[in-house]
């Protein structure tokens, strides 16, 4: 780890998704033990809190192609600010959603940090869902379905630049892990920024270990700032229910944990989010705890 100072970010997002709950998410994994096990790890805790988001009830949908998007926006902006600053002290940012339209303004933050070093940055995005539609190609405006095209400069202009600038990661420093539903126009999308995409059917055919490792042995060539954007709903649903948008057929609870030793094993990540924890669908809290455990194994937490 770049730094043994973890700080803790929550943001308690729901306005990027038609399920709620998942503002709860931040509160769930908290109440999991989240601190605690980075603190047996070795590493100094911060905890920032959360950042302030406006309730739905308090809010008109103007576009129902790209629903909240103003509060969505305004919040990821101040996320944004949050995550460079911590990177600016030379500690970790670990952002804990919250819907996966937090990854707007996390990468936002991320990448202008880069930016501003001159650090070539590069995100791992492990995920049932490509998250790579737009206003255009989305079917039901739901803003949590559009971070990574966001990210990559393609869709509005209010989410693709935030902070001012885009695109904020390349689609060659990419690379998707886990993603098995993908809707029909999202694929146009996918193929027209060809970022490298592991599917559920690859992982079954090549082993997850050997997955990770080339997307390793990818980044390690050419990335500097490693970011893992990690929606708890790559994760099968048998083993993680808790989360809006499951999707059978996912991660193993041994493939998850040993994708993220694989990346600590790397010593090369340098910054983490975890996303869609929802404790409305969970079972006493079971995905949470689940969530928290995968952490501490990409923050270092072994066997032996």
């Amino acid at each position: 780890m770049a730094s043994k100072i973890v700080n803790i970010i929550g943001f308690p997002m729901d306005l990027g998704a038609d399920r709620r709950g998942v503002d709860m998410g931040p509160s769930a994994l908290r109440i999991a033990g989240l601190r605690e096990k980075l603190e047996r790890l070795g590493y100094k805790v911060i905890d920032s809190g959360d950042i302030f988001i406006q309730i739905m009830e308090r809010q008109k949908i103007t576009n129902h192609k790209l629903k909240y998007l103003n509060e969505i926006v305004r919040t990821a902006k101040g996320l944004a600010a949050k995550v460079e600053k911590v990177l600016e002290k030379g500690q970790f940012p670990l952002c804990i959603g919250g819907d996966h339209s937090m990854a707007i303004g996390s990468i936002a933050g991320i990448s202008s940090f880069c930016r501003k070093n001159n650090l070539k940055f590069g995100v791992i995005w492990i995920d049932a869902h490509a998250d790579m539609n737009t206003e255009e190609t989305t079917p039901s405006g739901n803003i949590h379905g559009m971070p990574l095209s966001a990210s990559m400069g393609i869709g509005n202009e209010k989410l693709t630049h935030v902070l001012g600038f885009a695109p904020k990661v390349f689609p060659e420093n990419t690379a998707l892990i886990g993603v098995r539903s993908i809707d029909g126009p999202e694929k146009v999308n996918i193929k027209k920024l060809n970022p490298t995409v592991y599917t559920m059917a690859d992982i079954d055919k090549l082993g997850i270990h050997r997955v990770i490792s080339r997307v390793l042995k990818q980044f390690k060539e050419k990335v500097d700032h490693i970011h893992v954007s990690f929606d708890l709903d790559s994760v099968d649903p048998s083993v993680a229910p808790g989360v809006g948008t499951p999707v059978a057929g996912g991660l193993s609870y041994r493939e998850t944990h040993l994708l993220m030793e694989s990346i600590a094993d790397c010593g090369c990540i340098s910054s983490l989010e975890v996303t869609e924890v929802n404790p409305i669908l969970d079972n006493q809290n079971k995905s949470a705890i689940f969530a928290t455990d995968v952490i501490a194994s990409i923050m270092g937490q072994r066997i032996l």
